[in-house]
C-alpha cells in the first residue's frame, strides 16, 4: 500500500509517500524548489539499549557530500522505526535557494506534523 501525505508551506510545498514493502517501510520526502535525492537513512527497531522497555533504533546514513537532508530523513526514518516497529528507509530532499531560519523552522514542523 502507498500513501501520499503533502504540506503546503508558505514557500513551497512538502510531499511524503509511505510505501509497505513487505513488512518494512520506504519513505519519500520531496520538495521546494529542487527536489532531490540528497540522504537515505535506515532506521532498524531493536528493544532500548537501557534495558527499558522503549524500543530503540539504530541508524545507517548515506549523506550526499554539501546536503543538509539527513536532519529530515533521520527524524522521520527514526520515528516510524520506532512508532511502527517496522525496519524503515527514508529517502529524500529538499532544496530551497537562499532559506531562512525560519523557513527551515517551518519545514520542521511540517515534517513533525507529517510522521
Amino acid at each position: 500500500m502507498e500513501r501520499t501525505i503533502k504540506r503546503s508551506l508558505s514557500f513551497g510545498d512538502l510531499t511524503l509517500k509511505i510505501t509497505d514493502v513487505g513488512e518494512d517501510l520506504h519513505l519519500l520526502l520531496t520538495g521546494g524548489e529542487k527536489p532531490h535525492l540528497g540522504c537515505t537513512v535506515l532506521a532498524i527497531p531493536r528493544p532500548s539499549l537501557t534495558g527499558s522497555k522503549e524500543t530503540g533504533v539504530t541508524s545507517s546514513v548515506l549523506n550526499m557530500t554539501g546536503h543538509k537532508d539527513e536532519a529530515i530523513c533521520r527524524y522521520m526514518a527514526e520515528e516510524m522505526a520506532r512508532r511502527e516497529n517496522k525496519v524503515t528507509v527514508c529517502t529524500g530532499g529538499f532544496h530551497v535557494d537562499n532559506i531562512t531560519k525560519k523557513q527551515i523552522d517551518e519545514v520542521l514542523l511540517a515534517v513533525k506534523d507529517m510522521i
